[in-house]
């Protein structure tokens, strides 16, 4: 599957200082590992609706983060899958009665669209969970060998206590674990299950849905956890950098995939830092699909309304903040855009520097993206004020926002 163009990110003067960021797994904010290279997987759609600003939030975080590791000197390697087939896209397809592959199509198009206009930086890697099926397969299967997967009237679950770290991710106890499981797509009450918190990993075959060979597994297709643990397995391998999703994925998917891994190689961490961005709600609610309380992206470009102006909106709160989306959050983002184009717009203009270390400052600090916005609008305030003699620093400006914030100026 490929992934959508990268926009150019800007060679900054210096280096940015190292990431610090909250792990949820830890409780507190980590210092990751050095080294040239850092190692991302965040966590894709499931492609039966369009992207909405709850998604448009989640990947502007951590496009945050590649642009911060970049601009430190590190080369990224970026994985984002695909759930393209699920239960709510055959639910989605069988009510709308558009095919399911038609629909898991012509949406994650669409997301790639929405990405393209937002400057988010692409993942090297793009992967669907219908062509990870070949790497998944195995991978049950050594569950299985080793002890810790077994049947349920065909259908394959996978045992949590055969990881004694069980837990350790989301940090909840037992009964929050098995009300969440029920919300967020387990099945805790499924009679023969060893433990209501086992999870899915293959579902054998349904009539009237899609399944595919799963070798001694029988015909069928895998459960969500285990399609994101072989890919990135595969492409990343144990200890990578950073889990990134929203917060409602810190259980159960990252708690069951990070259960899975240390199983299946022995090894741990399977990530360095969970890493989890807030919800974005609308009229009162938490902003979801399944809830149709939608402000889509691809509508507010249809409307058009520029996307760095969205983009700014988005990066007006702290990543892991829950917040509101309003009218007034994009009318706000545009005046602040329309404020710093004046200001970079004229041919000089105060001492562009400070600004820059502390833009890279704000952000290393765990995304502290609404500080940085604060410290351009200082700079942008003193050119209107006084203005400045630094022909350079207009031009430094622009590729600092862009560099860093990924807004085009």
């Amino acid at each position: 599957m490929y992934a959508w163009p990268a926009s150019k990110v800007p060679v900054l003067p210096g280096q940015g200082p190292d990431l610090t960021i909250h792990d949820t797994s830890a409780r507190r904010s980590v210092t990751l590992p050095p080294g040239p290279v850092a190692r991302l997987y965040v966590c894709g759609i499931t492609p039966y609706d369009a992207t909405h600003m709850g998604h448009a939030a989640t990947y502007t975080a951590f496009d945050l983060v590649q642009r911060i590791w970049l601009d430190s000197g590190r080369q990224v390697e970026y994985v984002q899958n695909v759930t393209d087939v699920d239960d709510p896209l055959l639910e989605r397809a069988e009510a709308t009665g558009v095919p399911w592959t038609e629909l898991a199509e012509r949406e994650t198009a669409l997301f790639r669209e929405d990405m393209t206009a937002l400057r988010m930086l692409p993942p090297d890697h793009y992967v669907g969970a219908v062509e990870a099926i070949p790497r998944i397969v195995p991978l049950i299967e050594r569950l299985r060998e080793a002890g810790a997967a077994y049947d349920v009237d065909g259908d394959t679950y996978f045992s949590v206590a055969s990881d004694a770290r069980f837990g350790s991710v989301a940090g909840l106890d037992a009964a929050t674990m098995r009300e969440l499981s029920a919300e967020r797509g387990g099945d805790p009450d499924r009679p023969g299950k060893k433990n209501p918190l086992d999870p899915l990993l293959w579902r054998a075959a349904r009539p009237g849905e899609p399944s595919w060979d799963g070798a001694s597994l029988g015909a069928g297709r895998p459960g969500w956890h285990v399609e994101c643990v072989a890919i990135a397995l595969d492409h990343l391998g144990m200890g990578f950098d950073i889990q990134g999703g929203g917060s409602d994925l810190a259980f159960p998917h990252h708690e069951m995939g990070a259960s899975h891994a240390r199983v299946l190689t022995g090894t741990h961490p399977y990530a360095h830092a969970y890493v989890h961005a807030g919800m974005v709600g609308y009229e009162g609610e938490k902003m979801s699909k399944s809830k149709g309380n939608l402000v889509l992206v691809s509508q507010l470009r249809r409307d058009h309304r520029d996307p760095a102006a969205i983009r700014l909106a988005l990066l007006a709160h702290h990543y892991r903040a829950d917040w509101e989306w309003t009218d007034d959050v994009l009318g706000a983002a545009e005046a602040r855009l329309a404020r710093w184009r004046h200001a970079v717009s004229r041919p000089e203009g105060p001492p562009a520097e400070a600004l820059v270390a502390e833009v890279r400052a704000a952000l290393a600090n765990d995304l502290d993206a609404p500080a940085a916005l604060r410290a351009v609008d200082r700079w942008a305030e003193a050119q209107d004020r006084d203005g400045g003699d630094d022909p350079g620093a207009p031009g430094v400006v622009t590729r600092a926002v862009d560099a860093l914030l990924g807004v085009a100026l």
